[in-house]
């Protein structure tokens, strides 16, 4: 079941936006009270951009003044992603391990009220979390090229420097337990000082309305964090939240094993792309 935050801000009702800055000033604060919290102690350029730029909320209050009624409604929206991801993840206690791999990867759960179960993968990649971003987020579209449970990732639409709505269609689970699902979604993505965030959840568009064939699944809240190891900045730890209601009449016990699992080859496929990409760096470089 949607959260009622994402029924009131998906666009049902606009008469709402006329006070869209004030909540927007809000949610804002908010977020960037709990990113510092998630990013942890250190030093930060995210308050040295703020001075430099003589106020972040006011620049961005004044920047979207020229946003429409529905672009203002998926920027709330990720945003409200954003900052119900972050505050799950802030919460260290009453996790449950599903899966510890061999070479260390967790998938941890946790069963919250009126989200139902979630999961957690925790990883660390030999990877400068600057380069994880930009495959992540810049090369977003890019992921079913090396993710076989991904078919494709599309942009729908952007919407400031930060959001952006797309269209993913997962591939089916050997043997067809679980049959391909698509997902239209909101997406946040952010920088808190040396850690990036990207948060989302599901949404709809008119560009992509249901699909004859295909269920159309509902996720969110989801949020990758990726943190520069403290030991050493070129690892980082690697978060994923996971929120998602797959539909259709699949058996619990089926859906937390094909989740968590998922979330182990995620960190297995993405390990090897990035091992792909240096590869290629050194050879155009030779």
């Amino acid at each position: 079941m949607l959260p009622a935050t994402f029924k009131l801000f998906a666009g049902i009702s606009y008469r709402h936006t006329r006070n869209m800055t004030g909540l927007r000033k809000n949610a804002i604060e908010a977020i960037h009270h709990e990113l510092n919290r998630l990013a942890g102690p250190g030093p930060s350029n995210w308050i040295s951009q703020v001075r430099r730029r003589s106020s972040l909320l006011s620049s961005r209050i004044e920047e979207e003044e020229g946003y429409n009624e529905e672009e203002m409604s998926y920027l709330k929206q990720g945003e409200d992603a954003l900052q119900k991801a972050i505050s799950i993840l802030s919460e260290q206690d009453g996790w449950t391990i599903e899966i510890v791999a061999a070479n260390g990867d967790k998938v941890l759960s946790k069963v919250l009220p009126d989200i139902g179960k979630v999961f957690k993968l925790e990883v660390m990649l030999e990877q400068h979390s600057d380069n994880l971003y930009e495959e992540l987020v810049g090369n977003m579209e890019q992921m079913g090229e090396w993710n076989p449970n991904v078919k494709q990732v599309k942009i729908l639409q952007k919407i400031g420097q930060d959001t952006m709505v797309t269209h993913e269609v997962s591939a089916g689970t050997p043997g067809n337990v679980v049959g391909p699902r698509d997902f239209v979604s909101v997406r946040c993505a952010k920088r808190r000082g040396s850690t990036c965030f990207l948060a989302g959840m599901s949404t709809q568009h008119t560009k992509m309305p249901e699909q004859r064939g295909v269920v159309r699944a509902e996720n969110g809240p989801t949020c990758i964090v990726m943190k520069p190891c403290a030991e050493d900045p070129n690892k980082t730890k690697f978060t994923w939240l996971l929120s998602i209601d797959l539909k259709g009449w699949i058996p619990k016990t089926i859906i937390n094993k094909v989740l968590s699992q998922t979330q182990v080859d995620f960190a297995n496929h993405l390990r090897q792309r990035m091992a792909d990409n240096v590869s290629m760096e050194m050879a155009h470089t030779c």
